[in-house]
């Protein structure tokens, strides 16, 4: 009791400090829109102009800014046939531009979360988990040489170089994962160069670089019984990376962020910023990776995205968990649907996160696999 009671204080002052949390009971402890919102604190860093990007520094931390994460999500499968989707993702968030002067151990400004989830398609369950850490006494952080981003024992390891393959190690009350990331692909930048702007304002915009296919084979662990055991598991997975202070506009709601990795050997990036009204924002963007590692921005204006089917959360939300995807320009009609309808992440953050299938719009034949991303619904 103790210890939830501590990890409960712990939220909270992440949540006033962040002013991110919503007075009404039954809203989210932490809104990730307003946490990057459009109005930055005085002091951190801006994604103003491009820069040049140096790897693999650049898979380090860049605290200097307020908001960063690493974002694993992946398909994988079993010899046995069976299919799971996957997520781990580490959160940095920079409360003071300054580092505290203090000589305590406990003394930081840096503030960590990790979210992992692992749906089993098969038996149509969704796990997830959080964990909240300051970046202090060992408990979370990152560090360069031997590349390692952790919270507790969930970790994120590289090689001594700080480069890949990289290595996934976490472990749940329903699920283990242990799994190795290998590039198949060159390093995506992402918008123009690696600046992606997210809306109208100087600054709201995120440097952003993207490895979007990543061979990935290992063991997942289902510990929760009756359904406990061991599988070894090959398939795909894709970074992200982006680091800011701030990004979101007044007049922006949320996202949609699509992740795609076909059978051909494409891969594809699409967002959709959506306005509260419901359209859809002028900065949304997408980027076509050919099988060869060439990437191009893709015309947003020129593709169509909308939904088809909708799920409804217990809260009432309605989230879209099936899509169409025009793309004239590629001569593609595709149908999105969702693995499993409920992959709702009910963390201090709520949002859909899940794995989701790639069909031909026309004949339903499986194109690909990938993962899709809702917020601000």
């Amino acid at each position: 009791m103790i210890a939830l009671l501590k990890k409960l204080q712990f939220i909270l002052i992440v949540c006033v400090l962040l002013a991110a949390c919503e007075k009404a009971p039954e809203k989210d402890a932490f809104d990730l829109n307003n946490a990057l919102g459009g109005v930055a604190a005085t002091g951190f860093a801006r994604a103003l102009a491009v820069r040049p990007f140096n790897f693999p520094t650049e898979h380090s931390a860049h605290p200097e800014f307020r908001n960063e994460w690493w974002y694993v999500t992946g398909n994988l499968s079993a010899q046995t046939g069976q299919r799971f989707g996957y997520q781990v993702t580490f959160f940095r968030t920079a409360l003071t531009p300054q580092a505290p002067t203090g000589t305590s151990a406990w003394a930081t400004n840096q503030v960590w979360m990790a979210h992992v989830a692992l749906t089993d398609v098969a038996a149509g369950v969704h796990h997830h988990d959080q964990r909240l850490a300051r970046g202090a006494a060992g408990l979370a952080g990152q560090t360069t040489q031997p590349f390692k981003v952790w919270l507790e024992d969930w970790q994120l390891l590289g090689t001594a170089q700080g480069d890949f393959p990289w290595t996934i190690q976490v472990q749940t009350a329903d699920f283990k994962l242990d799994l190795q990331l290998v590039p198949q692909k060159p390093v995506v930048l992402q918008g123009d160069r690696g600046l992606s702007q997210k809306s109208a304002a100087a600054g709201n915009a995120s440097y952003y670089y993207s490895f979007t296919r990543l061979h990935t084979r290992g063991e997942i662990q289902l510990t929760a019984a009756p359904a406990a055991q061991s599988l070894s598991v090959e398939g795909y997975s894709w970074l992200d990376r982006e680091w800011s202070t701030s990004v979101l506009g007044a007049e922006q709601a949320g996202w949609d962020w699509f992740s795609l990795q076909l059978h051909s050997g494409e891969d594809l990036m699409l967002y959709r910023m959506r306005q509260h009204s419901g359209a859809t924002d002028e900065h949304s963007a997408g980027k076509w990776v050919a099988a060869d590692g060439q990437a191009r921005a893709l015309d947003f204006a020129q593709l169509t995205l909308k939904p088809l089917r909708y799920w409804q959360a217990a809260d009432g939300r309605e989230y879209p968990v099936a899509w169409e995807l025009l793309l004239p320009e590629r001569a593609q009609h595709w149908r999105i649907e969702a693995l499993v309808d409920d992959q709702l992440m009910q963390t201090g953050i709520t949002y859909w996160e899940g794995a989701v299938q790639v069909l031909d719009m026309a004949d339903a034949t499986p194109l690909g696999y990938g993962y899709l991303e809702m917020s601000g619904y």
